[in-house]
């Protein structure tokens, strides 16, 4: 996707209206929808996390098929679905919390720890820079030169990126020498966590919020999913809907890892990428979790036990999209295009009506046969829908 003029990007993040974002979000927020960032230039993190689409995918033609976005470099396709960058800050650094049992990180397959920079989410800003399938620098000087010459922070947010820089990290903090180059890049990744973890991206301003908040009440239909949620259909076991440590309202994730034995995408163009990007081509098999496991010799022990998994998403905007057309691709490969269809697999996974799993080991006891009927299906659907932002603002 080409750069789009500043006036067009400025109107549609911020709605027309100003937000009340602190200096390091401004920062974080400038770099997050800078296209001025990629080799070649054109591609800016917004591309994969569109705010219209609840900051994940927001191109409806591509959800429908393939549902994994093509990088700045022509015909390069990561391998799998844009994960929201919405609610992703609150993951904690990822751990193992009993042997072989793992929690938190970011990206699907938890790769992005927080053990670099202390929070998952300003890791995984640092990956997409340097990942040749998606911004393609080939190195952080590259990066730290693309800022240096980009305009956009000034007239996205009224300050050049050298003074904003200066404001959070301390003057002379964006400095491109090498002896700086790694703690300048650092710093990019930690403002793009503060964006992330913003109130502009963590608005908390579902329906769902309303209800709890007493501002509104739920519908009759709305109430069953929500009883049928947190009950037979064994939702939140792993989309908790208990508040956070500090009272925080519910993220509806776990941060943990499961194989819910979702089907291979047969659209997705990453099996179609050049072998050296996948040797295995039309054969792969995505690991989930243990791909990642058995790059840390403290944890290879546990890979094939967690070969499949990928990390629970938080709910939160699922069904978030700019008009009922708009199709939204959902779990880490995109094969399902409706929530409706995500609740039907759940509920039958295991009766024999769905091609079978792409990884067929250490599949999740907790979905497969649940027995709902259409109509309580239907009432899940109405209850996750509560869970986009934008009703309070209405």
């Amino acid at each position: 996707m080409g750069a789009t003029d500043t006036a067009t990007t400025s109107a549609m993040i911020n709605g027309g209206v100003s937000q009340p974002l602190n200096t390091m979000e401004k920062l974080g927020k400038a770099l997050f929808f800078d296209t001025n960032l990629s080799t070649p230039k054109g591609q800016s993190c917004a591309v994969c996390h569109g705010p219209e689409a609840g900051w994940t995918g927001p191109l409806s033609e591509i959800n429908a098929h393939g549902a994994v976005y093509e990088g700045a470099k022509h015909n390069r396709f990561g391998n799998r679905k844009p994960p929201s960058s919405a609610y992703a800050t609150p993951s904690p650094v990822f751990h193992m919390t009993s042997p072989g049992e793992f929690m938190g990180g970011n990206f699907w397959d938890g790769r992005a720890t927080g053990e670099i920079l202390g929070n998952p989410a300003a890791d995984q800003a640092q990956g997409p820079f340097l990942n040749p399938l998606e911004q393609a620098n080939p190195n952080m000087q590259v990066i730290c030169q693309r800022i240096k010459q980009s305009r956009f922070a000034e007239e996205l947010v009224g300050e050049s990126y050298a003074a904003l820089f200066a404001q959070v990290f301390g003057p002379g903090s964006f400095d491109c020498r090498p002896r700086n180059l790694q703690a300048t890049y650092d710093y990019v990744g930690l403002a793009i966590a503060a964006y992330e973890g913003s109130s502009e991206v963590n608005a908390y301003s579902a329906k769902f919020d309303a209800w709890q908040a007493g501002m509104v009440e739920l519908t009759e239909q709305e109430m069953m999913g929500w009883q049928l949620f947190n009950g037979k259909a064994l939702c939140s076991v792993c989309h908790l809907t208990t508040p956070g440590p500090n009272g925080e309202p519910p993220l509806f994730t776990d941060f943990r890892y499961h194989n819910l034995g979702v089907p291979k995408n047969p659209e997705n163009p990453f099996y179609t990428q050049h072998k050296k990007f996948n040797p295995d081509g039309e054969n792969w098999i995505d690991p989930g979790l243990a791909g990642f496991l058995e790059t840390r010799p403290e944890y290879q022990e546990f890979a094939e036990q967690n070969y499949g998994k990928h990390r629970t998403p938080t709910l939160r905007n699922a069904d978030l999209r700019p008009d009922e057309t708009f199709v939204k691709a959902f779990m880490h490969n995109g094969v399902f295009k409706s929530l409706e269809e995500v609740v039907a697999f759940y509920n039958s996974r295991d009766t024999g009506m769905w091609p079978p799993p792409e990884v067929d080991q250490n599949l999740s006891p907790l979905l497969g046969d649940l027995g709902l009927s259409a109509q309580e299906q239907a009432a899940l659907v109405a209850f996750m829908k509560t869970l986009n932002d934008g009703f309070m603002s209405e």
